[in-house]
Formats: C-alpha cells, structure tokens, sequence
C-alpha cells in the first residue's frame, strides 16, 4: 500500500494572489488589521497570499510606489488575482477606475473582499450591529 497522504491532507497552494491597500492614517495595528483581513479571506477561500503592496500617500496619481510594484508582480507567471478590502483602497473614481483598467488589463482578477453590494442576509446583519446585536 502506498504511504503517500490523501489529496485532502496534502499541502497544496491555492491560487496565488498580491494585495493592495491604500494606507494613509491611522496606527500600526490598523495596516496590521487590514493585512490580517486579507490573510483570513486568502485562507478561508483557499488562496495563497505571496505579498501586500500598501502606498502611504494620497492618491493623486494612478502609478503610486506601491502600485507600480502591484502591476510589476502581476507579471510573475500563475498570479490569479489582486485583493483588496475595499474598492475605496483603490482610490478616489477617477484613480480607482483607471487602477482597476490596469489591473484587469494584466489578465488578474480583482477580489473586494467588502463589496459595496449587499449580499443576502447581510442587511440582517447591519441592522442588528445598528440594534447593539451581535
């Protein structure tokens, strides 16, 4: 009999993606937070996250530091996607939108992991986090 593991007890990688926040105040343990919160989607939908690209300043132009990365590591072979934790990481529209042209342009999928579209059961939830439910 073979003494190799089941597929299921394997270690195997999931698809692999890059994040991207847009980080211009607030503490440590913020960034720190919000880079969790890309951890625990990666890991609970099975992705494999290789890195998390975060520009600190305005964005006033399209091609920030970080940003510019971000598109640089998109050309790696197997990138599956960019996640982010919400559009508004993206920038102002007029950024967000040409931002988002460029990432798509890169073949990737961008991944909100808080939509801005409300899903079913969630206006459930907000209304009973508005009561002081949990």
């Amino acid at each position: 009999m073979d003494d190799e593991p089941l597929t299921e007890r394997r270690s195997v990688t999931g698809p692999r993606v890059f994040g991207y926040l847009r980080h211009l105040t607030g503490s440590t343990a913020r960034h720190t937070a919000l880079a969790d919160c890309l951890t625990e989607y990666c890991h609970s939908h099975e992705l494999t996250l290789c890195g998390v690209f975060t520009d600190r300043e305005p964005a006033i132009a399209i091609r920030a530091p970080a940003f510019v990365g971000l598109l640089d590591a998109l050309q790696l072979p197997d990138v599956y996607g960019v996640l982010v934790p919400a559009l508004g990481h993206l920038g102002p529209r007029h950024v967000a939108a040409e931002r988002k042209r460029l990432i798509t342009a890169t073949g990737v999928r961008l991944i909100v992991v808080r939509s801005a579209k409300p899903t079913a059961g969630s206006e459930h939830l907000v209304r009973l986090q508005l009561k002081g439910g949990t």
